[in-house]
């Protein structure tokens, strides 16, 4: 469990799905799956902090970003953890390694799509119109994030490609602070909610911050090529394992 805590804390700083980690472990340790999801959250949240920690000189000049689709991504968490609460996820399950394959291909594409469409840097002062396409995605994404998360990472870290941030180890700074807001609120109604079994939850998050302090500072020396690819290999691996437990 420890193990798996602190594997998942490596591959959320670097590309987001260390959910895919740590719920299979929980699940065969007996917990019940929503259960296994929300200890799963609670565990990996404080090594989103180690992350963000790990890229804190690549953040230098984003406090706008971080503030207008970080409160995006409290709002769109919360929506998100309330549907998990109170409703099914059967047929939403079905649809999770479509969404990270979809994910995956566009974070592929978006040095092409980039070129094709002609997009505004986010170095540039970007525009209103800039702002609210932004905000939109994520607050989805947030909503996503916030009801299962699986390869949510990827996710975001296609859409900023998309909108002009293609510094990849800003991008990923950026979307570990995303992650805290959005799962800072998931983590608040699972707790009141009752579904966490804290006391695996405590000792695998002090394994994930250690993950993910690693995991940043590992993949801010070895360049950021190497990230894309790393990305790239979690995001088809994170596809085929939801398409075999779906088939299962």
């Amino acid at each position: 469990m420890v193990a798996a805590a602190f594997a998942a804390g490596v591959i959320n700083a670097i590309a987001g799905g260390g959910t895919l980690i740590t719920f299979p472990v929980l699940i065969w340790l007996g917990l019940d799956p929503k259960v296994a999801n929300a200890t799963s959250t609670v565990a990996l949240w404080p090594g989103l902090f180690g992350g963000l920690f790990g890229y804190r000189r690549e953040l230098e000049h984003s406090s706008a970003i971080l503030l207008r689709l970080g409160t995006t991504s409290v709002i769109g968490g919360a929506v998100g953890a309330w549907l998990l609460i109170w409703t099914p996820s059967p047929t939403f399950a079905r649809l999770v390694p479509f969404l990270i394959l979809f994910a995956t291909l566009l974070f592929m594409a978006q040095g092409a799509i980039n070129r094709r469409l002609r997009l505004q840097s986010i170095d540039a002062e970007p525009k209103m119109s800039w702002w609210l396409g932004a905000m939109v995605f994520q607050f989805f994404s947030a909503m996503y994030g916030g009801y299962f998360g699986a390869g949510n990472g990827i996710l975001m870290l296609a859409a900023m490609g998309l909108l002009g941030l293609h510094d990849i180890n800003r991008a990923n700074g950026i979307k570990n602070f995303l992650g805290i807001c959005i799962n800072s609120i998931a983590v608040l109604s699972f707790s009141l909610k009752g579904l966490v079994v804290w006391p695996d939850a405590l000792l695998m998050a002090v394994a994930a911050t250690l993950g993910g302090y690693f995991g940043a500072k590992m993949a801010v020396r070895v360049g950021g090529a190497t990230i894309r690819r790393a990305i790239v290999v979690i995001g088809l691996v994170i596809t085929f394992v939801m398409l075999w437990r779906v088939w299962q």
